[in-house]
């Protein structure tokens, strides 16, 4: 590859990770934690990347395909999916 397509590649795929970031950080029911965009943005990109920026929609594409994530974004996916629903089961019984 020429140096100028490796430059552009690496400024895309930067500016793409930042969107997918801001997206995770600013959608308060899909509020994923710091260690698991760490862990599952190149699962992302791998597996999904034709729903990213929609957060719900990048989300529901991993939980469809957890079986071929990284075992330590599997890990943490799950964790983070079932602290979702316990708050939300928490929410739902604080208000009735």
């Amino acid at each position: 590859m020429t140096k100028s397509f490796t430059l552009l590649r690496k400024a895309v795929l930067a500016a793409v990770s930042v969107a997918a970031v801001a997206t995770f950080t600013t959608t308060e029911s899909f509020a994923f934690s710091a260690e698991a965009q760490q862990m599952c943005t190149g699962d992302a990109f791998r597996l999904c990347s034709s729903e990213i920026p929609n957060i719900p929609a990048v989300t529901a594409c991993m939980i469809k395909n957890r079986s071929s994530l990284s075992s330590g974004c599997r890990t943490v996916l799950d964790k983070e999916v079932a602290k979702q629903r316990s708050g939300k089961i928490a929410e739902a019984s604080d208000s009735q």
